[in-house]
């Protein structure tokens, strides 16, 4: 079992910054792929970045492309979705989650394929 607990949303103006933060604990943190996804309202969960174990690859969801970063810290056990340039359309519900290795090479933006999800945090863009 992975638990997985999101931080750092809240409200912003277009334009601006937000850090997530996702800790993990439980099993061993670099056993996993992690993503990023997010809900708006009335709209599937969709992919919007992930990292491989390592944090060698990362991959990101085109409308989110040169203005959000994913990274990971394994020695804290704690994956990082650093959000510039906001939009209102990046309005949503985010949520962590995890994927064993072996499966995230084929699988990144799948959700899921996904074993493991935190219980979201809310980001609000404002215009």
């Amino acid at each position: 079992q992975v638990q997985l607990v999101e931080s750092g949303g809240g409200s912003v103006q277009a334009g601006g910054s937000l850090r997530l933060s996702c800790s993990a604990s439980g099993r061993t943190f670099s056993s996993y792929g992690m993503g990023w996804f997010r809900q708006a309202p009335g709209k599937e969960r969709e992919f919007v970045a992930a990292i491989s174990w390592s944090g060698g690859s990362t991959y990101y969801a085109d409308s989110v492309k040169g203005r959000f970063t994913i990274s990971r810290d394994n020695a804290k056990n704690t994956v990082y979705l650093q959000m510039n340039r906001l939009r209102p359309e990046d309005t949503a519900v985010y949520y962590c989650a995890a994927i064993t290795r072996s499966r995230f090479g084929s699988n990144w933006s799948r959700r899921n394929e996904y074993d493991y999800w935190g219980q979201g945090t809310q980001v609000t863009v404002s215009s």
